[in-house]
Order: C-alpha cells, then structure tokens, then sequence
C-alpha cells in the first residue's frame, strides 16, 4: 500500500497507513485496532481505503462502530460476498493455514454487511493475473484472485472496473486516480468541464 499511501499524498491527502496480522488475527479483531487507531487521530474527518481482506476489516468497523467521524471509503478488490478461491483454499488441510485466521468474518461469505451512512464506492479489477488458477472455477471476469461479481456491494455509490490484477491495482495510477477522484468528489468519474 505505501505507493499509493504516497500517491494519495500528492493528491492532497495526509495518509495513515493501518497494518494488520491475518494469520494471526480474524477480520473482528483487526477492525477493533483499527478503531482503536482511528480514535488516537481525533480528526474531523476520516476517509477510509482498504485492498481485499482490509476492505472486509473497514466493513466490520463501520458495522461496529458506526459513529466514526465522517468520511468516504473505497474498496479495491475486497471479496465482499466472499471468496471463492478462499473456499477452495479452506477446503484443503494441506492450504488451510495460508488463511489463518483471516477467513472467519468475511472471506467464506459470512463478512460484515453495508448498511449505508458513508458514501462508497467499489473499485474491481479484470486482468485475471494471479494465484486463482490454484482454485478452479473463479468466475470471469476477475482480477486473478477476486472475481467482479465477488466485490457487488448491494445500495453503493459508485463501482469501477479497472483492467487491473489483484496486486496491481496497489501500483496502478488509474486505480490511484480513481481513488483521489472518489474521495474528494464522491464519484470516480472526472467531472464535466
């Protein structure tokens, strides 16, 4: 996340980066630290973007804890109806531990809902590169590890889909454009002129 926590930065943005342990902590009690973080902040505003497994944590934060300050979020290639490849993974004892504790609370399916209050938007990618072919049957299109229809969050403000891997979309100045463009406008589109 640090090139674009950086290219957030140039966009006019102070930037806190939140890191996790998911092996060793589920998504719940990562979303507590991530609220006991975003208090030590004590600002008026608080905009939130999370990739993948930390969409579902920002997810089960606002769930928790829905008079945070206000803010837009952004997810990018969170499995928000769950992950198929991560059942797949599960369902081995030999790939099991790659998800430690990360696959209760969201990636089988049972992740905290969206009930509104915040404006958000959804970024998928379509560069189906990465290590979803260990899995058979993802559904097309997907970013190699997520499919589209995975990140549908039902009553959202915007979706885009990005010809963009699961990875890549951390490197990917469209994606960074996008996200800039949605955090300050609540639209992932350029205005009109």
């Amino acid at each position: 996340m640090a090139l674009l926590a950086h290219r957030l930065r140039g966009c006019g943005f102070t930037v806190v980066q939140f890191s996790y342990l998911s092996l060793v902590r589920g998504v719940h009690e990562n979303a507590l630290r991530l609220g006991t973080l975003l208090a030590s902040l004590n600002a008026p505003a608080i905009h939130l973007v999370g990739h993948s497994l930390g969409g579902l944590v920002i997810l089960r934060l606002l769930q928790d804890d829905p008079d945070l300050p206000p803010g837009r979020v952004v997810l990018l290639g969170t499995p928000y109806a769950g992950s198929h490849v991560a059942r797949g993974l599960a369902g081995h004892a030999a790939t099991r531990w790659l998800l430690g504790k990360s696959y209760d609370g969201g990636l089988q399916g049972n992740g905290p809902s969206w009930r509104g209050g915040r404006e958000l938007g959804v970024i998928a990618g379509s560069r189906s590169l990465g290590m979803g072919w260990l899995v058979p049957g993802l559904a097309k299109p997907n970013d190699g590890m997520v499919a589209v229809a995975e990140t549908r969050v039902p009553g959202i403000n915007a979706e885009l889909i990005l010809p963009v891997s699961h990875t890549g979309m951390l490197f990917s100045t469209e994606v960074a454009g996008a996200v800039c463009r949605f955090l300050h406008t609540g639209q992932f589109s350029q205005p009109p002129r």
